[in-house]
């Protein structure tokens, strides 16, 4: 980074709040929530959304539980302007819903706004003007009581129109740069607003508190949103409003400290969208009470379909690494999360329904609460372990490999990764599992395996394996204490391999009477290396045999092997 003299930048000044009583408090309930993505949003995208994409927002906003909603800034455009007479005219607005018009403390955009919102049944008219010391000395050239003045004036005139529409009005009003201004006349001006308005506990005024500019750590902005609430006078009148923006990366971490510091209501939008780095990001903050278990009171259940939208109409992305809403956070490609994964999952689901409480490694919530589903929680690529592989297996395609196998054909599918120098997908997996181990048919060929009913002794049974080897026809004969075990002999006894059997397993693929078994068989060689086959059938002795045969093909695979004439 380029060398600047340290007298270019100079440290923010924090307010000194020595006795502050926000750390120790704690987030109990949902917040008074309101969307700003129509205004605070829609202003800055690259391409401002028409009135049809504004409609359809709006209806997912609604759907969503927002029950206060701003929707524009009617005196600015005609765009905004035919927006809100649209939804007003329409009889969009659900009686339990709010609209919310921005207007700055000027006169003829007060009037304008007023015009616009006729005909609707509850409005807030948000009043603002810029409070900070920059603003006041480089934008205004104003000093304290010239800018308070205009707050003022701006009520006053709101209070005269009050009479002549049948709206029922809430004011808002914001020390717009609030996170600039000094506190003690954040409380002045904010006292002189609430002053000429006259709230009462039964029609509370609005002060919402920005973080216009995100201009330093996180508990700053908490000590400043405590010590408004202590001195700013009527507080039971006044419902305090947060509207944090994300210029350091902090902004709901500064939403979070500042409802602990006595905020009431959030301001903010959908996936953190708005100028610079945006608004603080309702869908985080409200998931991140979920988490902890307090309803935040809006609906995000269906998560991607929330994302759809918010992009379709914005034409903005969410990244891949947003929080709960981005494609790959509930994924995991390292090793060992995918196995500390697997085995919390397995278990949560085997506590009885009545005794889950979620306490899965790296999954903060259920990802079926939101609406995503497990397919994607783990993804596999070079980065992955056997437990990864072996989850895909079993959630994808109901196949519960043996643990001693994760190891075997997690190196099988690592070797896959590392060539392809990415993702490998469930597909490939399936298809690297089938060519591994279901299409094993050299050296060892099975045709069939016939057992014969006149056993001498119901312990044993005796077979005949019929097989190609290297292409050519065998017959075999073999006795044991059961099928697998009289195949081995028959084998052994011809002098084609020498084994031992290490493990065997088999469950039901699928069921009813559609379901097939899947066998698998480890074996052991000589120099004790071990290897495992699968088999899958509709009849289960078939299964076993194709396991072991595919076990055998793995283990000789590219070997010449020879049986005695005695037993061809």
């Amino acid at each position: 980074m380029k060398k600047v003299s340290n007298q270019k930048y100079r440290p923010y000044r924090p307010l000194e709040l020595r006795d502050r009583t926000w750390p120790d408090k704690h987030i109990e309930h949902a917040p008074r929530w309101c969307s700003v993505d129509l205004r605070d949003g829609n202003q800055a995208l690259i391409y401002p959304m028409n009135i049809e994409e504004k409609l359809e927002l709006f209806s997912l906003l609604v759907e969503i539980g927002f029950k206060q909603i701003e929707v524009g800034f009617p005196a600015a455009s005609d765009v905004e302007y035919k927006f809100l007479r649209t939804i007003i005219e329409q009889n969009l607005v659900p009686d339990d819903v709010t609209i919310q018009v921005l207007t700055q403390a000027r006169e003829h955009l007060i009037r304008r706004s007023f015009e616009a919102l006729k005909g609707s049944k509850n409005a807030i008219v948000h009043l603002y003007n810029s409070t900070s010391t920059l603003q006041r000395d480089v934008v205004f050239k104003m000093d304290r009581s010239q800018i308070t003045k205009l707050a003022v004036d701006g009520v006053k005139l709101i209070k005269s129109l009050l009479p002549e529409t049948a709206t029922k009005i809430t004011l808002e009003y914001s020390p717009e740069s609030f996170s600039g201004t000094e506190p003690d006349f954040a409380v002045q001006i904010s006292n002189a607003v609430v002053n000429e308005w006259q709230p009462d506990a039964d029609n509370k005024v609005i002060l919402n508190l920005p973080a216009t500019v995100e201009m330093t750590t996180p508990n700053v902005y908490a000590d400043q949103v405590e010590y408004f609430c202590r001195n700013v006078e009527n507080r039971d009148k006044i419902i305090v409003s947060l509207h944090t923006h994300n210029d350091r990366g902090s902004g709901i971490a500064a939403t979070e400290l500042g409802l602990m510091a006595g905020g009431d209501r959030v301001e903010g939008t959908l996936f953190g969208n708005g100028e610079r780095t945006g608004n603080v990001d309702i869908v985080t903050v409200a998931l991140n009470m979920f988490s902890q278990g307090i309803d935040p009171k809006l609906d995000f259940s269906d998560i991607n379909r929330v994302t759809e939208v918010y992009e379709r109409t914005t034409r903005m992305q969410v990244h891949a690494r947003h929080p709960y809403a981005g494609e790959l956070v509930f994924t995991a490609f390292s090793g060992s999360h995918q196995d500390a994964i697997n085995k919390g999952m397995a278990a949560y689901n085997e506590k009885p329904v009545e005794e889950r409480v979620w306490a899965v490694p790296y999954l903060p919530i259920d990802p079926i609460d939101i609406g995503r589903n497990y397919e994607s929680i783990i993804r596999i690529n070079s980065q992955s372990g056997k437990g990864g592989v072996a989850y895909v297996m079993e959630k994808e395609f109901d196949c519960r490999l043996p643990k001693t196998m994760h190891p075997e054909f997690a190196n099988v599918i690592q070797r896959l990764a590392e060539t392809s120098g990415g993702e490998v997908s469930p597909q490939d997996i399936w298809e690297r599992f089938q060519e591994e181990y279901l299409n094993r048919t050299e050296p060892l060929h099975l045709l069939n395996v016939h057992s014969h009913s006149e056993e001498l002794d119901q312990d044993f049974i005796r077979v005949t394996v019929n097989l190609k080897l290297h292409g050519e026809k065998l017959e075999l004969q073999g006795s044991g204490n059961g099928p697998i075990d009289a195949v081995k002999h028959a084998l052994e006894g011809s002098g084609l391999v020498n084994f031992k059997i290490k493990n065997y397993t088999q469950h039901s693929l699928g069921e009813g009477s559609d379901a097939r078994a899947i066998a698998y068989i480890q074996v052991e060689k000589e120099n004790q290396e071990t290897f495992y086959g699968v088999g899958i059938s509709a009849n289960t002795a078939r299964a076993s045999m194709e396991a072991l045969f595919s076990a055998l093909n793995r283990a000789y695979t590219g070997q010449r092997l020879k049986a005695s004439l005695a037993f061809s």
